[in-house]
């Protein structure tokens, strides 16, 4: 026990450190990751090169792929955009094994020493973001460093070269890699672990090559097990990435085994950790040059593996799904697109709420009874969804932006509440024969075009971050309050006049203390807007 007990305690540093790290990268790539995903809606070439760019930054292509299942489960990504993505993660994801072989362990307390020192010093948001990437560096080095040390007594034990000897069995091999990558869930940490046997010269290429290839396979059982919930069409993006590694190493182990072993060997002659992080890299690039003709095959397999139609879905929300928040800048996207949604959703029973009030088109009230409770149930999921982001790592500003959307969906479906309440109110009056008269139509028709105004802008001004827009919203809140008051005066006066019944005015000043009520929870969004400017 005390001989594993340095492996195991440096092969934890390891994971520590690449995960610090490449928490460290995705805040400091901020929104420019969610630019990067967003370029992936293009063609699947670009897929791949989106998958490579994102995996090197989030340092795991498992959480590439587990967030393309979550893209995919979400309807926001199709099966041939998916394919590109995996196919470029497993590129991006040989980045650590080549930054490893560098043998970069005489800089690691130094990288530790310098970003704790950033850490502490610094007050802004953005130089903590590269503290955590020199500490995560430092720290995964140093891992690398007691792992190849924490090696050094097994070279002297017989039954351990044995067990090595052993591994000459290529299918043996590749099961052992499977196993370990499956077991740690990290291909990186497993090509990492047999960097460090190389260093102590337990292992050469020639027995290092199965377990590679085996270590690719067992990459893809964290997507596997994502999947397990996901409809169908997100566990085919599973498969797809499996079959895709799976043929991969069918390929290499009876083909070019022995071509990339010559190659290798040949640019680096004296280097087994460099020829090892080589020949990861030489499979994936190679394996998805091969493969890329076939991606609509691989789409077609999977299909074929998973039969049927897809499930529908119980949940209102379609932007969101929790496996994306292992990429947190890129779910706040989502919950923003979905908060958007909501939005639209209310506007459009604003509308029909006008329509039913003023025009008397009672058809519409079911339809806007049943939005309302479409939105009470987005909002109830947004929250949900959001605190469990809150809880994922974070930089300042992202805080701050789950904060206000909390706050900014709330204020939505207060308006929805509000926009009900109207349209209760125009039931009302509809079903006791209550007329208003032509100048409250008048009044009422347009503080409602005024409100509507009000409440889209606030929402463009949210989706744009359009601080100009913003203090638009103040002014037309501002009228709205005027409005409120004139027409309360007004109706006053036709009642005193007899001009109208008691009913109507009832309704009539319900009506317009809504609607003022839904211009304050516009100018609420529209605060959130303008407190981003004020830094």
């Amino acid at each position: 026990m005390s001989l594993i007990i340095p492996v195991l305690g440096g092969l934890g540093m390891f994971l520590y450190g690449m995960t610090m790290m490449g928490s460290g990268l995705e805040k400091a790539a901020g929104n420019r990751l969610k630019s990067i995903i967003e370029a992936l809606t293009t063609n699947r070439l670009m897929g791949v090169l989106v998958g490579t760019v994102v995996t090197m930054i989030i340092q795991s292509s498992s959480a590439t792929t587990v967030m393309v299942i979550g893209f995919v489960n979400a309807g926001l990504m199709t099966l041939p955009q998916a394919v590109g993505v995996i196919m470029g993660a497993n590129i991006g994801t040989t980045i650590t094994a080549q930054l490893i072989a560098f043998d970069l362990e005489f800089i690691a307390p130094i990288a530790v020493a310098v970003g704790v020192a950033i850490w502490m010093a610094a007050k802004n948001k953005s130089a903590k973001s590269y503290a955590e990437i020199l500490i995560g560096f430092g720290i995964l080095f140093i891992g690398m460093g007691m792992m190849s040390d924490g090696l050094k007594p097994f070279a002297e034990l017989p039954a351990f070269t044995r067990i090595i000897t052993s591994l000459n069995n290529p299918i043996l091999g590749m099961l052992v890699g499977l196993g370990i990558t499956t077991l740690v869930q990290s291909s990186s940490a497993s090509i990492g672990l047999l960097e460090a046997l190389a260093k102590q010269g337990l292992v050469n290429i020639g027995i290092s090559l199965p377990i590679l290839f085996g270590s690719n396979i067992g990459t893809t059982t964290t997507a596997l097990i994502s999947s397990v919930g996901a409809n169908k069409t997100a566990k085919r993006a599973a498969v797809i990435h499996f079959l895709f590694n799976v043929v991969g190493t069918i390929f290499f182990m009876t083909l070019l085994s022995y071509p990339i072993k010559q190659l290798v060997v040949y640019i680096s002659p004296n280097d087994v950790t460099r020829q090892i992080a080589n020949a990861h890299t030489l499979f994936n690039v190679i394996n998805v040059i091969l493969l890329f003709p076939f991606a609509n095959l691989l789409v077609k397999a999977a299909e074929k593996l998973i039969p049927g139609e897809d499930e529908v879905e119980v949940t209102e929300a379609i932007y969101l799904d929790k496996r994306i928040i292992q990429t947190p800048s890129i779910a706040l996207a989502q919950a923003k697109k979905e908060t958007l949604r909501m939005g639209e959703l209310v506007n459009d029973n604003i509308l029909s709420c006008q329509r039913v009030l003023i025009e008397d088109k009672i058809d519409e009230v079911d339809s806007i009874l049943e939005k309302e409770q479409i939105i009470n149930k987005i909002q109830r999921e947004i929250t949900d969804y959001l605190v469990a982001l809150s809880n994922a790592p974070l930089s300042d500003e992202q805080h701050t932006d789950i904060n206000a959307m909390l706050y900014i969906i709330g204020d939505i479906e207060r308006v929805g509440d509000h926009v009900e309440n109207i349209t209760e109110q125009a039931q009302f009056k509809f079903e006791n024969n209550i007329y208003f008269t032509p100048n409250a139509i008048d009044e009422l028709t347009y503080m409602f075009e005024v409100c509507k105004k009000v409440f889209e802008t606030a929402m463009v001004s949210y989706r744009d971050t359009d601080e100009s827009l913003a203090r638009q919203v103040l002014a037309l809140e501002d009228e709205v309050d005027r409005l409120e008051k004139q027409n309360r005066a007004n109706h006053i006066e036709r009642l005193n006049q007899m001009l109208c019944s008691t009913g109507a005015g009832v309704v009539f000043l319900d009506v317009i203390s809504n609607l003022e009520r839904v211009s304050d929870h516009s100018r609420n969004i529209a605060m959130y807007v303008l407190d981003k400017f004020k830094e």
